[in-house]
């Protein structure tokens, strides 16, 4: 299962930064086990928004030239207090680094203007085809579903 975890993007600067959000709803299935009578977005799931971040900030200025775009490693990750269903979790990624096949950030998440997460993500992009040929097809499918979701973002922020 995927979870699409950035819901809205608040605003980008190719090659330098990206602010997206993470709207919490009951609606999503976890909660009803993190915690039963205490539901809050689990960490876990706090980081995967601040990677989801840091690929559409990837992708987007490379003109999505890489059809994976994943968590190399997570550095002095930190949590400060809980998301929970209906606050807005708010993802700030400052590029600290962007080569062609490697890249690092800053990152932090903010509920309120209260931080909720903070940390260094590294990522590393490439293209399937880069180890296998015969996977030329299915980066170019890839790319084009994540240029169709980065539209959908993009025609979100602009009608807001």
């Amino acid at each position: 299962m995927k979870f699409l975890l950035t819901d809205q993007l608040v605003s980008i600067e190719p090659g330098k930064k990206i602010i997206v959000a993470k709207n919490v709803t009951m609606a999503e299935e976890y909660l009803a086990d993190h915690f039963p009578g205490f539901p809050v977005l689990p960490g876990v799931m706090m980081l995967e928004a601040a990677v989801q971040a840091c690929a559409w900030l990837v992708r987007q200025s490379s003109d999505f030239r890489h059809s994976i775009v994943v968590l190399r490693e997570a550095r002095g990750v930190k949590y400060s207090t809980f998301v929970a269903p209906g606050h807005t979790l708010v993802i700030t990624a400052d590029v600290l680094e962007l080569e062609a096949t490697q890249s690092a950030f800053r990152v932090k998440g903010t509920v309120h203007g209260a931080p909720a997460i903070q940390g260094r993500l590294e990522m590393t992009h490439q293209n399937l085809a880069d180890h296998h040929d015969g996977m030329k097809k299915i980066d170019r499918t890839i790319v084009q579903t994540q240029r169709d979701r980065w539209a959908l973002l993009v025609e979100r922020a602009a009608s807001a």
